[in-house]
């Protein structure tokens, strides 16, 4: 048998591909170029690494099923086994100011008609890997695809030493992502997570058929976990980082073949998502785009800070990434939800006062409810009522413009909230608008908590949200939009498909196909806005961080990470927020009280400080000794924080835990400054060493901002550690170095 290698890529992260007439192309290892077998010299070691690999792109169809193996795993897919090697493309991409690579891998099942192509991303010195597959039906009889990969890595354990167990060798990061408490990364061996080697490769059989499988069904992409995870060696730090790039449903496992580990990543599937895409002759499909980043040790933070490379270099550029202005929003331990001329008029001085640049009115302008009238769920009245988003007059008796100008005559810039995709059951837009508009299913309008959900793929759901926005741009001058989404409209709907003719039913096409398109179509919208309105700010909120995903990351430039209105509770968030989000667009809650203590204040606005700044609170009722401590933080912010778009998180005490006594984030610049923040929580000692073994011999360090009992500093050059003494529990500092 003749067997063709190709290598492509890049010193930092390249490709061994393998193709031969008789098999499906596979891609045998991944990693720095170095560490990567030589064919002509080591055929041995590639024939080993050819058994244990899967083909380029896994392919499930209706009618194919799996060979070789059952159970759930969503590799060796029949389709895939007959695609053969057809040929491949190399571009190269200089516009963009940095050097983009992809290739294309083109492959096709002659019996079956199929045709796939493996496209892959790399950018210069920086070692990420983007992936993502097309699939197209070119026979002459329909095709029903119900899983189709975005990227599978094989060999992932091919540099355990031997005697070393995968089971023990390999540990697993996942984040649960609760609502108001995200970001709860874990880690522990396969083993730990239950996927074993059960030794029956001995038997002629593949593996255990088990696997480690994290799935996101619905609309809110990170409500349970991050589409994220990351594969490290324990014991010496190569590690592999993933993000699934989807705003909707999503799915990572990882298993045992032939005594090594694979990964496989895609968006929606079958057995999953209710998804299915039936393809007549001539259609396509396209999977969702992933990225890995691969490092040869340094682990999880060093993975981290070539991902967050990847997510700065495959954004939409936005002013507002370098600006970063200090926002108030009026919602967080403030209004709660009842703005009015009367509520908002001293919000606005105070947050003038304290240093805001931007002032958003948030939800309830729009409320023609009497004030403290309760909705479904104890939600406000207005819940199962919005969707045309106009102004109250009852609560803006001289009209929203009247406040507007307030703003913007105390030197800030206006915005409001919206929670677009909605329309209440309420609202007259629910019947104005046609059914073919908004999620269904069985030809029933979907309900979810009061509310239906638009589809954006239907013209009339556009034109509708691109109205609003316009509207409220040109004849209200607003220039920041906060858009949330507080529901889960679940599997999707098998409403219109994507060319508008027949329902999903009809078309053979599973509701997750549905809302995968309407997901895109979202997407799109939004593209649209900022096409029309560059200048505009848009804020992505979805109950908080519901929907923390680099689709929208990668659009939108503030993102809104929590609902946690514990002060004391929010600092875990705050502290783990870069793992999932740069810092320069990572919103934090900064909702400073009058019952708050000095140091108390310096908590809640130390927690913002590494971030976005989203101050919120009572400004109006704090003292002026409170105000000050405000002012004070908000002011050190600004002389630092054009440093934020440059810099990369490290946890120098570990990946905050949730009830963690000391939390510690610190982020490295361009520049070579260090900033730290620190906070010292309930029942914590009074002091703790934390270990900065990265500065340089020399470094001093100096406290930006604190509040409180003064705070004791003591820095060891040689040990590159500072030992840190905060007296007050509930108290936090942001120290400096360089």
């Amino acid at each position: 048998m003749s067997v063709t290698h190709l290598r492509w890529g890049s010193d930092e992260l390249s490709l061994l591909i393998s193709y031969a007439p008789d098999g499906p192309p596979m891609l045998l290892a991944v990693g720095e170029a170095a560490s990567l077998p030589d064919p002509s010299a080591e055929p041995e070691r590639c024939a080993v690494l050819a058994r244990r690999a899967l083909p380029l792109v896994e392919v499930q169809t209706a009618g194919g099923g799996r060979l070789g193996t059952s159970g759930k795993r969503h590799v060796d897919g029949a389709a895939s086994r007959g695609l053969r090697w057809v040929g491949h493309e190399e571009d190269r991409d200089e516009s963009g100011g940095q050097g983009v690579r992809t290739l294309r891998v083109r492959m096709a099942d002659e019996a079956s008609g199929l045709r796939v192509t493996a496209v892959y991303t790399l950018r210069d010195g920086v070692p990420v890997l983007g992936a993502e597959a097309c699939v197209e039906n070119t026979g002459e009889h329909p095709v029903t695809l119900e899983y189709v990969s975005s990227l599978v890595l094989s060999n992932v354990a091919r540099h355990l030493p031997d005697g070393t167990r995968w089971e023990d060798g390999l540990a697993l990061w996942l984040a649960a992502n609760p609502w108001s408490g995200e970001f709860r990364w874990s880690r522990a061996t396969l083993g730990e997570r239950g996927l074993y080697d059960v030794g029956m490769v001995a038997y002629g059989q593949t593996g255990s058929k088990n696997r480690i499988a994290v799935t996101s069904t619905g609309s809110w992409s990170s409500s349970e976990y991050l589409p994220m995870g990351c594969l490290e060696e324990t014991a010496t730090g190569r590690a592999l980082l993933w993000q699934i790039e989807h705003n909707g449903s999503w799915h990572a496992e990882i298993a045992d073949r032939f005594d090594d580990v694979y990964l496989a990543l895609s968006g929606p599937a079958d057995r999953e998502h209710q998804w299915r895409r039936r393809l007549a002759p001539g259609g396509s499909f396209r999977t969702v785009p992933v990225a890995v980043a691969l490092v040869p040790g340094g682990g999880f933070d060093t993975a981290l800070a070539a991902l967050t490379e990847h997510r700065r270099a495959t954004r939409r550029p936005h002013p507002d990434h370098r600006e970063l202005p200090v926002v108030f929003n009026d919602f967080m331990n403030s209004l709660m939800g009842e703005p009015s001329t009367e509520a908002l008029l001293p919000l606005i001085d105070a947050a003038a006062a304290a240093g805001a640049e931007y002032f958003c009115i948030d939800a309830g302008w729009y409320d023609e409810e009497p004030p403290g009238t309760v909705g479904p769920g104890s939600v406000p009245g207005w819940w199962d009522a919005v969707g045309d988003w106009r102004e109250s007059a009852p609560r803006f008796p001289g009209g929203l413009g009247e406040v507007l100008d307030r703003i913007r005559e105390a030197g800030m810039v206006p915005g409001v909230w919206l929670e677009p995709e909605v329309v209440g059951v309420r609202s007259p837009l629910a019947a104005a608008l046609p059914d073919e508009a908004f999620f269904r299913r069985d030809g029933v309008r979907l309900v979810e908590w009061g509310r239906h959900q638009l589809d954006l793929r239907h013209p009339e759901a556009r034109a509708h949200l691109d109205a609003v926005v316009d509207r409220l741009v040109h004849d209200y001058g607003v220039g920041y939009l906060k858009l949330d989404y507080n529901i889960d409209i679940g599997p999707g709907t098998d409403g219109p498909g994507t060319d508008g003719a027949e329902s999903g039913r009809r078309s053979g096409n599973g509701p997750g196909d549905g809302l995968l398109g309407h997901n895109r179509a979202y997407l799109d919208w939004l593209d649209g806005v900022l096409d029309r309105h560059p200048a505009l700010v848009l804020e992505s909120c979805a109950a908080g961080g519901s929907r923390t995903d680099h689709a929208i990351l990668s659009r939108l430039p503030v993102h809104s990470v929590t609902d946690q209105q514990d002060f004391r509770l929010l600092p875990a968030i705050a502290a783990a927020a870069p793992t999932a989000v740069t810092p320069e667009q990572g919103a934090i809650w900064a909702y400073p009280l009058p019952e708050h203590t000095e140091a108390e204040l310096g908590m809640v606005m130390v927690s913002a400080l590494l971030g976005r700044v989203h101050l919120s609170g009572r400004p109006d009722l704090l003292t002026a000794s409170q105000m000050a401590v405000v002012r004070r933080a908000l002011d050190t912010y600004k002389t630092y924080r054009h440093l934020l778009p440059g810099a990369h998180p490290r946890w120098p005490l570990g990946r905050p835990g949730w009830r963690d006594a000391w939390l510690a984030l610190a982020l490295t610049t361009q520049d070579g400054t260090t900033l730290l923040a620190l906070w010292r929580r309930d029942g914590a000692p009074p002091a703790t060493t934390v270990p900065l073994p990265w500065l340089p011999e020399g470094s001093e360090p100096r406290v930006l901002f604190g509040a409180g009992p003064r705070a004791t500093l003591e820095w060891d050059d040689r040990g590159r550690a500072l030992r840190v003494g905060l007296p007050s529990e509930r108290s936090a500092m942001l120290i400096g170095f360089g």
